[in-house]
């Protein structure tokens, strides 16, 4: 009994809520909230970072866009497809070395299909599991976060995933180099966003030149001259060590598509 009023009084003091709140409050309440399943993510979750994430990939630039990032120290979230630009397997040694590095792998579909969400629970789920597969083969783990293509959550998109366990992530700042942005155009996109508020988490894409070897490192720099710390995705939402839902696994001897 003594116990539980000495709790009621530190939490009071602490200003967590009335002594009368803080008897019906779980041990769950009082820890951070992490990301759930099946919910749109946009930004961090706290100021002071930024989370620079790459979709389409692996590409032919993957290698040098490590190079880059881990030259700096910064760390990076790729969002990889299994087919878009080639077999992902043709790639294994650029998704190894990112990984290796530290950066975080997450999903963006075995396909990158046009019409994601539209597309049944069960085809989503397939688009899912393909690329699940390659990553164990290839890495070893299974990414627990992905980005739609085309940012498309509709339909049956969100319930799906979130069944399958996966956080989505989409982007508060847009950096247009998809539409063909100039990387001027580009940096003013994350100018006008600022260094205020929680973090900010882009959409750009690994597979353009310009975005991998002149937009990246205005980025680093930028970010420096703000004092913001350039971290993955998962790391950005307070959850470092929910990247991956799990690893270790075994592949199962495919190398190719």
């Amino acid at each position: 009994m003594h116990s539980r009023f000495a709790l009621i009084s530190l939490l009071s003091t602490l200003g967590l809520a009335s002594p009368a709140a803080n008897m019906k409050m779980k041990p769950r309440d009082l820890l951070p909230r992490l990301p759930d399943p099946g919910v749109v993510i946009t930004q961090c979750a706290s100021p002071g970072m930024l989370a620079l994430a790459y979709d389409d990939g692996p590409y032919q630039y993957t290698s040098a866009l490590v190079d880059i990032l881990d030259a700096a120290g910064a760390k990076a979230t790729f969002f990889f497809t299994g087919t878009l630009y080639g077999c992902i397997y043709n790639q294994a040694s650029a998704v190894q070395k990112a990984y290796q590095s530290g950066h975080q792998i997450a999903s963006h579909t075995w396909t990158h299909p046009q019409n994601f969400g539209s597309m049944s629970g069960d085809q989503i789920t397939q688009e899912m599991q393909q690329l699940e597969q390659a990553l164990a083969n290839i890495i070893g783990v299974k990414p627990a976060y992905m980005r739609p293509p085309y940012l498309a959550t509709g339909g049956s998109v969100l319930p799906t995933l979130g069944s399958l366990g996966y956080k989505v992530i989409t982007n508060d700042v847009d950096s247009g180099d998809w539409n063909g942005n100039s990387v001027s155009q580009s940096q003013q996109a994350f100018q006008q966003a600022g260094t205020g508020g929680n973090g900010h988490i882009p959409l750009m894409h690994e597979t353009y030149d310009t975005t991998v070897n002149q937009l990246t490192p205005w980025l680093i720099d930028w970010a420096a001259s703000n004092g913001l710390r350039l971290v993955t995705v998962a790391e950005c939402l307070g959850d470092a060590s929910g990247a991956y839902s799990e690893t270790g696994l075994p592949g199962n001897g495919q190398n190719s598509c």
